[in-house]
């Protein structure tokens, strides 16, 4: 081969390594925006983890007021039953 021939295929060749290079830099520049992409959903996934276990346990604490209020109606309930049939019988035996 001559020089020139050498000289064409060695330009021929770094041209080629310079397009790989170009191309392994942007698949690289797009892997790392990939990465800050998933880093940045794996950071809302675990922010949503820790506010679905908050209102979860909020859930669960006002589950137990309202049980608990609704006992209290029902205690509140039976007393003024007792009381009007106590006032009831009170009346009665006045009329008698």
């Amino acid at each position: 081969m001559s020089d020139t021939a050498d000289e064409d295929g060695l330009t021929s060749a770094t041209a080629r390594f310079d397009r790989a290079l170009a191309r392994l830099e942007t698949a690289n520049r797009d892997m790392a925006q990939r990465l800050q992409r998933q880093q940045r959903i794996d950071v809302d996934a675990q922010r949503l983890v820790h506010e679905r276990a908050r209102l979860a346990t909020e859930l669960d604490k006002t589950a137990a007021r309202a049980k608990r209020l609704d006992d209290s109606a029902h205690e509140v309930s039976r007393r003024l039953v007792v009381a009007m049939e106590t006032v009831r019988a009170v009346l009665q035996k006045a009329e008698n």
